[in-house]
């Protein structure tokens, strides 16, 4: 393992990146407190026990042990270097940063506390200004204490006060990034105008790139394997080194368990130490391959919620009799979890105390509410069960209720919470047992299920430190998932950290406009371009080392050698060119009979000799017909063209695999040395190489239902070979009768080819044109690599920079000299939505004569991340007209970006904009109840909240840009409309504030 503390000096001719991968190949360590990433707790590199040497007081002191994994964290720290620190879930990661903002503090200088979502940087306000005091907040949404050392925001936030310089970044010694492993996550998607993260991982990235030199950086993470690679690329755009310290130890070790359809139990299948166990696994899994009993429980819950037989219901009944609760039980819709919370509402796990405990939270936390909304149904629906110990969290609730029901968790108060994985990011609330209720989600585009980094993250949320000596995981598994799939969920390792970096037209004229940086260099510095260049220094070593190869092969008389290859390899595409005339269906077909004995090679792969099973004829194929493309793959033909799929009976590998359609297969032939199995493939013409004259007439007619008979034909095969090397190839005049004139020419040029193989001397010396084919290949391969390098050394992203430039040309935000013009200022403040639709609406005096509360309706366009239910055709005339404006605009938009040949799919763009929130906006902006704007939205009340927010950022941006026109008629509808909608329940405060 590496350790990026050394001395520089010796490295003054690298570039930062090399630096870094120099101390990694060579393992070279400073002799005073070496601090080194952590691979496994019980194989360190170093003496852990040795005490950290300090030059004076620690800034923080804890009433426990530190683990190692915090103390060699926090030893970086005080030394002013940049660490990233990578932990399970509840392994003590917030200590580091604790430590971080303590010793900035205490040296009198800022430090900023960035985390994905408004919600949890809420959460960790509170958190942290009970720890410290002069901690600040600054979401958008709320600004506290904007003067304090300390602050908590969103990442979003400080990109915005990067983008415009702000005077606290020189302040600034330490930034801490939490849950950096999100960097990955792509963000919102036309393509299906699903959002699947609130947060965008482009945002993190281009606030790393952008930050000050002298800034030094903390990143908590989950365990990601590349976590190196993430730390390379900080010392490569900041120019500082970057501790990487990883530990995969559990303080609490995990035990996970299936819980298979129709089990009477469950099955351990990964113990405490870490170890698969096989034979419960296969256990577990011969169960799900048992035909289903009709008395048996459901894995699933019925459409109705109504039985009370599902395995989730047995689970949890018999996990709290056992008193394994807390519990958290991970579903991946939020119907699911209603459905599930319902379903346990027979039962009751708190005692009389209990409930009158949440009664006073409750009481206390619904006085900050209007009184009209305090009567709404999902407190009706919700709140008895919370008082039962159940509770459910999901983005569809509204942060109000959401907090509710984290703060009873983490008072105990809730034995049983249905969750989404959105519960397994941010604060640490972990429970005594997981439970898995499904294991199949909907990711936006389609059903899958999880993968194994989705359950690493959300299995760690078992175990409590010092409360638990163990954590429990179950999953409950339903017979849709394959058994391969379940082992690579428990046997895979945690997600890559990946880049997510994209171009934004926001990026791009924001970039502009700051001093010595361009778009081009946010590129050229991007996790993105850095992970594409990362193989470079490999390759070139690779190069070297095959370069010094090829020089020590010596050819005697290469030029003759050279002409015997160019020679072979014009003897192979004649014989080619003769075959594909003889297979051609209407020389061959007639001989194609049952038992005729042919050479296959198929996929560029020699079958040998086998015997004809049968063939097809296949339909004439429509050339836009899915199936038949996939069918043409493997048939090799054109569309339209009559094609043949032929069954022949081969020698193939235990493991290959063929459907009797011919659909799915994945064969391999039986080396002669291994005891493979006869199975009949399908191939195509152009797979069959010879036409031998030999035909077994005799026990092939049942060969495709009789394993028996396929073996003693395949031993007749074999015999036949052993006497008839060559298989005896029809003739192509004499059996086939081609009368091709082409077919001649050939024969002709095949016959004056060998002549002259014969006569070249290296006909005689196998060994010497081995050794040419072997230099023939280094060469190929250096050629390869050296293709690799230059395409990764181009700047990815650069050919679409310079399109979506030549667009903002166009419309009139760049000019001719990349100078942000008057509109690009404008779209330069619109942070939320499409910038460009905004921007053109604003200057094309839409909203000049809109009225207040029909303004923030047509805003409210642009937030909805949710597909309308109705047609826009439904919509009443008034707001049909102004929806038509913004769809206009848009048009606009999309038109000139494919005109400058940006990829678009202009039908997901337009669909983007959706009018489903216009009507509900416009009521509550009158005065309309929460339930009676909700009665107007068909979507999760915790949905619209979001939206509504989201419309508020979107106003607050708006005012901005109505400021740069210098309207001040806009710019106070705008600043009215916003008061209108900040009312009620929708922005109540944070219990956490």
């Amino acid at each position: 393992m590496a350790n990026l503390h050394v001395n520089k000096n010796r490295y003054s001719g690298l570039s930062w990146s090399e630096f870094a991968r120099s101390e990694i190949s060579k393992g070279d360590f400073p002799s005073k407190d070496p601090i080194c990433p952590i691979e496994n707790e019980h194989k360190l590199p170093y003496d852990f026990s040795k005490p950290v040497v300090r030059t004076g007081d620690p800034a923080r002191t804890y009433p426990f042990t530190l683990d190692p994994f915090q103390e060699k964290a926090i030893a970086c720290i005080e030394r002013l270097e940049s660490v990233l620190v990578s932990a399970h879930t509840s392994a003590g990661k917030t200590v580091v940063a604790e430590y971080a903002i303590a010793q900035s503090l205490r040296n009198k200088q800022r430090v900023i506390y960035t985390s994905p979502i408004k919600a949890l940087s809420n959460q960790k306000y509170r958190e942290l200004q009970h720890e410290f005091k002069d901690v600040g907040l600054m979401t958008g949404d709320v600004t506290l204490n904007p003067s304090s050392s300390c602050l908590v925001m969103t990442t979003e936030i400080l990109r915005s006060m990067v983008y415009r310089g702000s005077e606290i970044l020189r302040e600034v010694a330490w930034v801490i990034f939490d849950e950096i492993h999100y960097m990955r996550d792509k963000g919102e998607q036309y393509s299906n105008k699903y959002f699947i993260f609130l947060v965008r991982g482009v945002v993190w990235e281009e606030t790393i790139i952008l930050l000050p030199h002298n800034v030094h950086l903390v990143f908590l993470s989950a365990t990601i394997p590349n976590a190196l690679e993430f730390a390379e690329w900080i010392c490569d755009i900041h120019q500082q080194v970057c501790h990487v310290v990883y530990t995969d130890f559990r303080p609490t070790p995990l035990q996970h368990y299936v819980f298979p359809d129709g089990a009477e139990g469950i099955y351990l299948v990964v113990d405490e130490n870490g170890r698969f166990r096989e034979d419960n696994f296969q256990q577990a899994v011969a169960v799900l391959e048992q035909p289903p009993d009709s008395f048996q429980p459901s894995a699933h819950i019925s459409k109705k919620g109504t039985s009370e037989l599902t395995n989730v219901y047995k689970l949890i009944k018999t996990l709290m009799v056992k008193n394994l609760n807390p519990v958290i039980a991970f579903a991946f819709s939020k119907k699911q979890c209603e459905l599930f919370a319902r379903q346990m509402s027979s039962m009751d796990f708190n005692t009389d105390e209990e409930k009158e405990l949440i009664k006073k939270v409750i009481d206390n936390a619904i006085e900050l509410l209007s009184e009209v909304d305090r009567d709404l149904p999902w407190f009706q629906n919700l709140l008895p069960l919370l008082r039962r110990g159940i509770g459910v969290h999901h983005s569809g609730l509204i942060p109000f209720m959401k907090e509710i029901v984290e703060l009873l968790f983490q008072e105990g108060l809730i034995k049983v919470l249905f969750a989404t994985e959105t519960f397994s990011m941010g604060l640490n609330m972990p429970a005594k047992t997981v439970v898995f209720c499904e294991l199949s989600k909907f990711d936006g585009t389609k059903s899958r299920s999880i993968t194994s980094g989705e359950y690493i993250q959300m299995s760690g949320r078992a175990g409590r430190r010092g409360l638990d000596t163990r954590g429990f995981v179950i999953m409950n598994v339903d017979r849709k998932i394959t058994p391969k799939d379940l082992q690579e969920i428990f046997k895979g390792e945690a997600d890559h950290m990946s880049s997510a970096f994209h171009l934004k037209y926001h990026m791009i004229l924001n970039i502009s406009r700051i001093e010595g940086i361009s778009p081009e260099y946010m590129l050229e510095h991007s996790f993105y371009q850095f992970q594409n260049a990362a193989p470079i220094p490999r390759l070139r070593e690779e190069i070297s080392k095959l370069e010094g190869e090829f020089l020590m092969i010596e050819i005697p008389q290469e030029e003759l050698v050279s002409q015997y290859h160019n020679l072979r390899l014009l003897q192979d595409e004649f014989e080619k060119q003769v075959r594909d005339i003889i297979f051609k269906p209407e020389h061959c077909l007639n001989y194609l009979n049952r038992g005729r004995v042919v050479k296959v090679k198929f996929n560029g792969v020699d079958f040998g000799w086998g015997v004809v099973v049968r063939y097809d004829e296949l339909a004439r194929q429509d050339p836009f017909d899915k199936n038949a493309i996939t069918s043409r793959i493997r048939t090799h033909s054109n569309p339209g063209e009559i094609t043949y799929k032929i069954k022949v009976l081969v020698k193939v590998t235990r493991d290959s695999f063929a459907s009797y359609d011919g659909v799915d297969f994945d064969v391999k032939p039986c080396p002669p040395n291994e005891q493979g199995v006869c199975m009949i493939i399908p191939v195509g013409l152009g797979d069959l190489q010879v036409l031998s004259q030999f035909r077994f007439k005799s026990n092939v007619d049942d060969l495709e239902q009789n394993v028996a008979q396929r073996n003693a034909v395949y031993k007749s095969v074999l015999r036949l070979i052993s006497e008839e090397p060559d298989g005896r190839p029809m003739d192509p005049q004499e059996h086939l009768n081609i009368r091709d004139e082409r077919h001649y020419g050939l024969l002709q040029k095949l016959e004056v080819i060998k002549a002259q193989l014969s006569r070249n001397p290296t006909i005689n010396a196998p060994e010497v044109y081995e050794s040419y084919l072997k230099k023939l290949r280094i060469r190929d391969r250096i050629q390869a690599i050296q293709k690799q390098i230059r395409e990764s050394e181009l700047i990815l992203h650069l050919d679409e920079l310079k399109k979506r430039k030549r667009l903002l040309r166009r419309l009139g935000y760049l000019s001719s000299n990349d100078v942000v013009e008057f509109k690009g200022r404008v779209a330069c403040e619109l942070t939320s939505g499409d910038e460009l639709v905004l921007t053109e609406l604003l200057l094309n005096g839409v909203f000049n004569e809109l009225p207040v509360s029909m303004t923030a309706a047509v805003l409210s366009c642009f937030v909805c991340d949710e597909i309308p239910t109705e047609p826009t055709s439904n919509l009443p005339q008034d707001y049909n007209a102004l929806f038509r404006k913004v769809q206009e605009t848009a048009k606009i938009i999309a038109d000139v970006t494919e005109e400058c040949n940006i990829p678009i799919d202009k039908d997901a763009y337009l669909a983007s904009f959706s009018p489903a929130l216009m009507e509900g906006v416009y009521e509550w902006c009158n005065g309309a109840t929460f339930k009676e704007t909700c009665a107007r939205i068909n979507m999760f009340e915790g949905n619209i909240v979001r939206n509504f927010r989201s419309l508020d950022e979107l106003m607050r941006a708006m005012i901005s840009a109505a400021k740069i026109i210098g309207t001040s008629e806009l710019e106070s509808k705008f600043s009215e409309a916003r008061e209108k909608l900040r009312r009620g329940i929708i922005f109540t405060a944070s219990l956490y504030l």
